[in-house]
């Protein structure tokens, strides 16, 4: 039996924040675009929760649920200083680590640990070791596969610590509500309310055959997570898939000069990073957002790799063309490149000679 442990750090941003103003503490703190400049909110204290804040809300909306917060631009520097310390202890523990994000990874114990007792000791001192070294909290999440371990980890926020053993965790995910299924989304969750179902013992009655023609290839992961089944390992941090960068602009656009500029621009951003991480890619992609907050993306594949801010700034312009921007107000432009693969093994070409001549 494997033994996993889920870390999600409390309200990462902010906590961070403040810790580093201690008249912060204890204050509804919101990191995040400022709202006159239509900002998002990136996280936020539980002091603000409370008001019904939560990520990825408009800032504008934030504040009008809580006109007593503080907004901070967030530090990403910052940030991931402290990440990285976190970082080392979870290396103390094992070399089985996947990061899911710059506050949250999974950890495989199983080498290190008999039992699943014995990985929850395990994370409760990781717990304290992070405390110890950053001023933060985190909160752990320990089970024998990596669904149970995000699950439990969420399930006493902040600073808590849950076990999910194989004998508990039928009657758990029973009464767990569909909200909390980690991977089943607010558009899944309103499919499955519109039949009724509203628990996971309510999952559980589906067939395989209805969650396929509700969720797709999905429904299968569903069917099985349900029943706690989920044989997704631990995987180590590889190579990046894609590479992005993205700006909200601060009134809508309808001018598409100004959007083919901004193109431009987060194409060059997008370049220097790929760069500096030394690849190419042969996928360019562009995202929308228009005013209605509909998403949209556009991408087109390319003969030749590259990593060239002027190239991937043309394709993505002429990617503009198979939208409505100009037409219909944009609130979001973004820029990514994909399908990437080190630098070094694109410029290894095969030479052909004529031996004839």
């Amino acid at each position: 039996m494997r033994k996993i442990i889920h870390i999600d750090m409390d309200a990462f941003f902010a906590s961070v924040e403040q810790l580093d103003r201690p008249e912060l503490r204890g204050k509804p703190v919101i990191v995040g675009g400022a709202p006159q400049r239509r900002g998002v909110v990136s996280t936020c204290s539980y002091e603000a929760r409370k008001f019904g804040v939560h990520s990825a809300m408009p800032s504008s909306t934030a504040l009008r649920l809580c006109p007593q917060a503080v907004f901070i631009e967030p530090d990403h520097r910052k940030y991931q200083r402290v990440s990285a310390v976190i970082r080392q202890e979870f290396f103390r523990l094992t070399e089985l680590v996947e990061p899911m994000s710059i506050d949250e990874a999974y950890l495989d114990v199983s080498g290190v640990c008999e039992t699943l007792e014995e990985a929850k000791l395990r994370a409760q001192e990781l717990q304290k070791a992070i405390l110890e070294r950053t001023g933060l909290t985190a909160s752990a999440g320990i089970s024998f596969n990596k669904f149970l371990a995000k699950t439990a980890s969420d399930y006493r926020k902040p600073a808590g610590l849950t076990l999910i053993t194989p004998e508990e965790a039928p009657q758990f995910l029973d009464a767990l509500p569909i909200e909390k299924f980690y991977g089943i989304g607010k558009v899944g969750v309103k499919k499955l309310h519109t039949i009724n179902v509203r628990y996971g013992s309510d999952l559980k009655k589906l067939s395989p055959a209805i969650l396929k023609g509700l969720f797709g290839k999905a429904g299968a992961f569903y069917y099985g997570i349900v029943r706690g089944v989920d044989d997704r390992q631990v995987e180590l941090e590889g190579d990046p898939k894609s590479i992005s960068r993205e700006v909200t602009l601060v009134r809508d656009c309808q001018d598409l000069r100004e959007i083919r500029i901004l193109l431009r621009m987060l194409a060059r951003k997008v370049a220097r990073r790929t760069q500096k991480k030394g690849f190419v890619g042969t996928s360019v992609q562009i995202k929308l957002k228009y005013a209605d907050f509909q998403n949209i993306t556009r991408s087109m594949t390319i003969a030749t790799p590259t990593a060239d801010g002027a190239e991937i700034g043309e394709y993505a312009v002429s990617l503009l063309e198979k939208t409505e921007a100009g037409r219909r107000p944009v609130r979001l432009v973004g820029v990514g490149i994909s399908q990437l693969s080190p630098a070094c093994a694109a410029k290894e070409t095969q030479l052909l000679f004529d031996f004839d001549r």
